[in-house]
């Protein structure tokens, strides 16, 4: 049974993307870290427009190895060809950005990982379980790399698969140029032509640029070489030229490259060209196994190129299915695509769970993040407030106990040492910024006047703002307190954070079915789009039916709500969840005092210790938790 629809084989590395742009490599001062190398990239770009993908290769027992996996993973692509060695280091690649035609790069491949892949690592089943392999030109660089691509394309012929050659010539990863020539393209090779040539006739698709198939063809002359690929081997020939698109040849090369096969192309701004040709081929590699026409095949080639192109980064830049579906009904509006919000917000908002774990269709989370509320309780001192949150990771850990969809709200302030025990746990993890209680609105000193503090942030928190709000407040206060929600999300974004905005309109005034739908609108006015809405109970059908339908008419793609608790006691808070439950974008809740408020008062005045604190706060946790899912449950029976 076929399983996956393509496997890659071949480089897999950590891309080092310099992150400031227009400066030397050697003037990099922070890097942007990816995953990288043209199988990895392909495979990534595939499985983003729903393609079921795997790749073959090798990556270190280390760091930079398991992040490479972990990627993998939350990209959606089949790992189980990922093989970890344990002598070898993954490998490295430093990129930068000079201008619009300078891309510096430099390889750190020396003994690395994955050109240890040998003909040992293909296994029958797993190529046996795929439609098409897709390999490319620098495993046939080595013959121990070679051996294994051979094995696995001479098992894909056995197996009916599809085979198909990324050129991807890198002159010094064949030997024919120096350590600081990573950016070069083209140094012609007798050697390397001929290794090539040797190969060719195993595929059914070859892919490359004009300059992938100079050295494929032996020269310069693109027709020429084109020729004498077509001498030893009757695939499909795809010549990608740049901005100029690119041309399908299924049989003998016509008298000008025009002749060929077309699809549309897309003007837009060069802001990177490295990984370009990678997200084309994943755009190719769904038309082709939809058995597409090419003209069409290219069309979706081009566009993920146009994006790949447009962005820092080269899986990062990849677009998702829903996102290159809504580029090509609307077209470009601009051509510097990353600046095009209403396309950047589809880009992230599709795209963010591979950054940021799961789906999350569920998150039952224990908010401790108070610290107004801990800092007034007799016996509190800060290494006090410190342990006690260290005790409230302890009670959701034990509740989690390995599971998803549990989280924590947990601030640095008071819980730095709770915040950063939970990194790695699983646990989805919120971080508040607000300055507790400020109405107008204002910040956590931590953050900065500028909120750079956001880039020493983990990934995996969220950035949490709490804002006192009511459609009633006045234009000044409305205008203060949005500049601020909006820089702070704007913040967010450039640090690839995702973002949650609770907003708590009953402390202000009063509330009707209407007040927090108006509110959600108001916020999307203002060109702020959060990944998350943490809502106060509405005891009304109708004021949820309002408030998620603002959502919707903004945000479809949004990550959710949850509901928080407001120290309500638990048969009040069973009763909030009944109505929420009957919605599915509202995900679960996050609750506080409601588990901990009493716990604390006491364990501060040493009435209760260590143990007797976790136990009765994660039976409390453990008790919402059950509530929330039975609501969930009945809710979803009266639907069905």
């Amino acid at each position: 049974m076929k399983t996956l629809d393509v496997i890659t084989i071949g480089r897999s590395s950590v891309d080092l993307y310099g992150a400031q742009v227009g400066g030397r490599l050697e003037d990099m001062g922070s890097f942007n870290k990816y995953i990288g190398g043209s199988p990895t990239n392909i495979a990534s770009g595939a499985a983003r427009l729903g393609l079921k993908s795997g790749l073959i290769t090798r990556v270190g027992d280390e760091h930079m190895g398991r992040f490479i996996r972990d990627q993998l993973v939350r990209e959606g692509v089949d790992v189980g060809g990922v093989l970890t060695d344990p002598e070898r280091l993954t490998a490295l690649v430093l990129l930068g950005i000079r201008d619009q035609e300078q891309f510096p790069l430099i390889f750190y491949r020396e003994n690395c990982a994955d050109m240890a892949l040998s003909e040992d690592d293909i296994d029958e089943d797993y190529i046996a379980s795929a439609r098409a392999v897709v390999v490319t030109g620098t495993h046939l660089s080595h013959p121990r790399t070679e051996a294994a691509v051979l094995k696995a394309l001479d098992l894909a012929r056995k197996h009916g698969l599809r085979t198909a050659l990324d050129i991807d010539y890198r002159p010094n990863l064949w030997g024919v140029a120096g350590h600081g020539a990573g950016e070069s393209r083209f140094v012609e090779s007798t050697k390397v032509t001929a290794k090539l040539q040797s190969n060719l006739h195993l595929f059914d698709l070859i892919v490359g640029t004009e300059e992938e198939f100079h050295i494929a063809g032996g020269s310069t002359e693109t027709l020429k070489a084109l020729r004498a690929v077509r001498a030893v081997s009757s695939a499909t020939l795809i010549c990608k030229r740049g901005a100029m698109g690119a041309v399908a040849f299924e049989g003998a090369i016509p008298a000008s490259l025009d002749e060929g096969q077309t699809g549309p192309g897309f003007p837009i701004d060069v802001f990177n060209v490295l990984g370009a040709g990678d997200g084309f081929f994943a755009g190719l590699l769904k038309g082709w196994l939809e058995d597409a026409d090419w003209p069409t095949a290219l069309k979706y080639a081009n566009a993920c190129g146009a994006f790949a192109v447009s962005r820092h980064g080269c899986t990062p830049a990849y677009p998702s299915l829903e996102e290159l579906e809504f580029f090509l009904e609307r077209g470009i509006k601009r051509p510097d695509l990353r600046n095009d919000r209403e396309l950047e917000q589809i880009h992230w908002s599709t795209n963010r769970h591979r950054n940021h774990g799961s789906d999350w269709s569920e998150c039952r989370v224990f908010a401790f993040d108070h610290r107004l509320q801990l800092e007034e309780m007799a016996g509190y001192t800060l290494e006090k407030g410190g342990a006690f949150k260290e005790l409230c990771l302890a009670a959701a850990l034990q509740v989690q106990d390995g599971r998803p969809g549990y989280g924590i709200l947990c601030d640095n302030r008071i819980g730095r040492k709770a915040l950063h025990a939970a990194s790695g746990t699983g646990l989805w993890i919120g971080r508040p910024c607000e300055w507790p209680g400020s109405r107008p609105l204002s910040l956590e000193p931590e953050l900065g006047s500028d909120y750079g503090g956001l880039s020493e942030w983990a990934r995996e928190n969220v950035v949490k703002v709490l804002c006192f709000c009511h459609p009633d407040d006045d234009a000044a206060r409305r205008a203060d307190q949005e500049a601020t929600v909006k820089r702070l999300f704007e913040a967010s974004r450039r640090n690839n954070l995702e973002f949650l905005l609770e907003i708590i309109p009953s402390k202000v005034g009063k509330v009707d079915d209407e007040t927090t739908a108006t509110l959600i609108r108001q916020f999307y006015d203002a060109g702020i789009y959060p990944d998350w809405w943490k809502l106060e109970p509405m005891r009304t059908r109708r004021a949820w039916d309002n408030a998620i339908s603002a959502i919707g008419e903004h945000d479809p793609h949004t990550r959710g709500v949850v509901v928080l608790g407001l120290d309500a006691p638990e048969a009040e808070l069973a009763a909030s969840f009944e109505v929420a439950a009957g919605f599915e974008l509202v995900k679960g809740f996050a609750v506080g005092r409601t588990i901990f408020g009493d716990v604390a008062r006491a364990w501060m005045k040493c009435e209760i210790g260590d143990d007797a604190a976790v136990t009765e706060m994660a039976r409390r946790y453990a008790r919402l938790c059950e509530i929330w899912d039975e609501a969930r449950r009945t809710a979803r029976e009266k639907v069905a």
